[in-house]
């Protein structure tokens, strides 16, 4: 294996301080309560469990619930279970709105009867994948408005924010979903001032595969893009148009240069800070009607990646999650740094969990008002103890939240003012408020 490429990271380019990592995960029924062990003086202090049993944050945090299953909506439908990513806007006049995603295949429960949508069964009910809009007052929380934005897609899993205040909403349906449903597998776009159910219009030109998460560089307009399969790749969709995803582009493949073709470092070959250089490969057929597009990307040259999860947008960074890779097999974080026109992007192992108290099976992910990473832990095993877990700046992981229910947590993102951090219980879907003493 080739060295890493080495040069003065200040002088390759300008970069922020980094990222750090949480983890938040699942519930249902009570798990069995374990010491909170990542904790090492980097973040918040210690849990303090919940009189109600269902969140445990350190001291000086709270909760409230926004939304959960079942709540009447103001279309008549009622609010849909298994909410998953999520992003928050700011609407202005005192608003702010979330955009949830609901991880439904076909023949769950869509919360009431869908009038239309993008996909429909054999039966020909709407599919009840999609989205739901929570328009919430900026200030007190209230939830001003809450509907149906996106219908009739399947096992919508996680996307991500765009500079144009729109949700991308991505379908995950898995393997054999891909082989049974060519018209599933795609991005969809959401405002987040939609009034009600959008056109669902699939954006083609950035591929069909087992969609994870999106985040869109703020400067170029380019999407970049997680795929949840343990052969997965990252891609890059550079659009025709910036901000008019609709109108088609180019779909890339990340490949490293001289670098690792596997990135689940298996062999732990790859440390923690090691930096590759990174090289795009043109991909063509990206309507994969196969659901080939991650192989043939691969016998092209593009490095594989061990499930990849959540991904977000830092300043001028971003980063993404790998829920089954590392040498442990507990999860990993990289950071990929878009060169932009100067200088070649480049990717590095930002953290590698070493056991399951730092790192358990991560999901999804965002970077806080203070450059930390908050990522979504999702346990594989019969009873689970998920947490939210924290990496700071300089790679210290510690304990954000543990959720009190077999579920996985999900969706965490941060009110546009960084005051309020809102994440999902998964199933049954909870939706959740959190503030307190937030770093900015």
């Amino acid at each position: 294996m080739s060295a890493p490429f080495q040069t003065d990271r200040r002088a390759f380019m300008t970069a922020t301080s980094s990222a750090f990592a949480a983890l938040i995960a699942s519930g249902c029924s009570t798990g069995p309560r374990v010491a909170a062990s990542a904790t090492n003086g980097a973040g918040y202090g210690p849990l303090v469990p919940d009189p109600a049993g269902l969140l445990d944050l350190p001291a000086g945090f709270s909760y409230r619930v926004i939304s959960r299953l079942g709540d009447a909506m103001d279309d008549g439908l009622t609010v849909p279970d298994r909410g998953d990513g999520m992003g928050c806007f700011d609407l202005g006049n005192g608003e702010i709105a979330l955009v949830r995603n609901h991880e439904l295949h076909p023949g769950t429960d869509p919360g009431g009867e869908l009038a239309s949508g993008y996909g429909r069964g054999p039966d020909g009910k709407v599919f009840p994948g999609g989205t739901t809009n929570v328009v919430l007052d900026a200030e007190s929380l209230e939830v001003k408005r809450q509907f149906r934005s996106l219908a009739g897609t399947m096992r919508n899993c996680s996307g991500g924010i765009t500079p144009w205040n729109s949700w991308i909403t991505c379908e995950e349906p898995g393997s054999r979903a891909l082989a049974l449903a060519k018209e599933h597998g795609y991005a969809f776009e959401v405002p987040a001032d939609a009034p009600g159910m959008v056109d669902p219009v699939p954006l083609k030109a950035m591929g069909r595969f087992n969609h994870e998460a999106a985040c869109v560089d703020p400067v170029t307009g380019m999407v970049y893009m997680t795929e949840d399969q343990d052969d997965g790749l990252v891609y890059r969709f550079i659009p025709n148009v910036n901000g008019e995803l609709a109108k088609g582009g180019k779909l890339q493949a990340l490949a490293l240069e001289k670098g690792f073709a596997d990135a689940s470092n298996r062999d732990g070959a790859w440390k923690t800070g090691d930096l590759y250089m990174v090289r795009w490969i043109d991909l063509d057929d990206v309507e994969a009607p196969d659901d080939d597009l991650r192989k043939r990307g691969a016998a092209a040259g593009a490095t594989t990646f061990s499930r990849g999860e959540g991904m977000h947008m830092g300043e001028r960074e971003l980063f993404f999650c790998c829920t089954s890779g590392g040498q442990a097999g507990y999860g990993q974080i990289f950071r990929l740094r878009p060169g932009r026109t100067r200088v070649p992007d480049t990717l590095d192992l930002y953290f590698e969990s070493t056991g399951p108290e730092q790192f358990n099976y991560g999901d999804n992910l965002c970077v806080a008002p203070n450059s930390h990473l908050v990522v979504c832990e999702d346990q594989y095993t019969d009873v689970v103890d998920n947490h939210l877990r924290g990496i700071d700046r300089q790679g210290r992981p510690y304990d954000l939240a543990r959720l009190d229910r077999q579920t996985e947590l999900a969706g965490a993102c941060f009110s546009p003012d960084g005051k309020t951090m809102f994440v999902n219980a998964y199933s049954p879907t909870v939706t959740l408020a959190i503030t307190g003493p937030w770093a900015s």
